[in-house]
């Protein structure tokens, strides 16, 4: 029998200092083509820098995920790189339309200070960009496209998810993760927000192996409803292990309150399940607020 949430006290949540923030070491303006790093902003923001390429994913700096700026999920920690802050930006990846990945604010400010960014996004969401000033390129991709951006093979991934910022437009935009690879052979993948679904084996086969791969682990309860939307942290390691990578980053927690389970629960499962799957613990790479892994 299921347990309806309005029947079970819900797991208290820690105080927001429990999230460290720590300042970024990432390469300015540009790393070198040989190295890759990835900087975790928040949430599903992520900062990579791939063959010489700076690549910003789900770009979010406003204080709420909301479509207004006095109600909505508020941000626990501020981002981990100020907006001011970022190097030189060469292309924007956005995986799909939810407030908490797609910011109108964040995306007016990028296209006044990154003009010469390209954008690449799932079937639909050109206009919406555009409308917003962006005035460079902007790619949509369908699951499976691939396009070449300078010195990047950028494709987009399947994702068990949906679309939606009012009434009446569920679907009617695309959802997406993306696969980056470049000439040397590094590779990541960025699983945006989904649930756990049958083709991350695919992608692994397909765009493989990734030296690492950015999978979110929070927003999951009540799992009879979120199972569809949102992997918990077992399942983002089972995702790890189906899609062929050598280091898992767990994104998508500890920065928006959206869902039931306790803030600081999915890093503790997620860690957990690791450690119960037999995988070497230093290819779990949980990294605070700012934090820059260089691989």
């Amino acid at each position: 029998m299921l347990v309806h949430r309005t029947t079970r006290p819900r797991p208290k949540d820690p105080d927001p200092s429990v999230f460290a923030r720590v300042p970024p070491s990432f390469a300015t303006p540009r790393a070198s083509a040989a190295q890759l790093t990835v900087t975790w902003v928040g949430h599903a923001s992520v900062l990579i820098q791939i063959g010489g390429v700076n690549v910003l994913a789900d770009p979010m700096w406003s204080e709420r995920a909301s479509p207004v700026r006095f109600a909505g999920p508020r941000r626990w920690v501020a981002p981990g790189i100020a907006f001011d802050d970022l190097p030189p930006l060469d292309v924007i990846l956005q995986s799909h339309n939810h407030f908490d990945h797609l910011d109108d604010v964040t995306v007016r400010r990028l296209a006044r200070h990154h003009p010469q960014a390209a954008w690449l996004l799932p079937l639909g969401l050109g206009d919406f960009i555009r409308e917003r000033g962006v005035a460079g390129d902007v790619f949509e991709l369908d699951w499976w496209d691939e396009r070449g951006v300078q010195s990047l093979r950028i494709a987009a991934t399947p994702a068990m998810h949906f679309s939606s910022r009012g009434i009446g437009d569920r679907g009617d935009t695309l959802w997406c993760g993306f696969a980056l690879s470049e000439p040397g052979g590094r590779r990541v993948y960025f699983a945006g927000d989904t649930g756990f679904h049958p083709e991350f084996g695919a992608v692994g086969e397909r765009w493989g192996p990734f030296d690492v791969a950015l999978l979110p682990i929070g927003a999951y309860e009540p799992r009879w409803f979120m199972r569809y939307l949102h992997m918990n942290p077992e399942e983002a390691v089972e995702a790890f292990r189906a899609v062929n990578a050598r280091v898992m980053v767990p994104i998508h927690w500890g920065t928006f309150k959206l869902t039931d389970e306790a803030m600081d629960e999915p890093p503790r499962r997620a860690r957990a399940a690791w450690l119960a799957a037999g995988l070497p613990i230093d290819s779990y790479r949980q990294l605070a607020h700012g934090e820059t892994l260089t691989l």
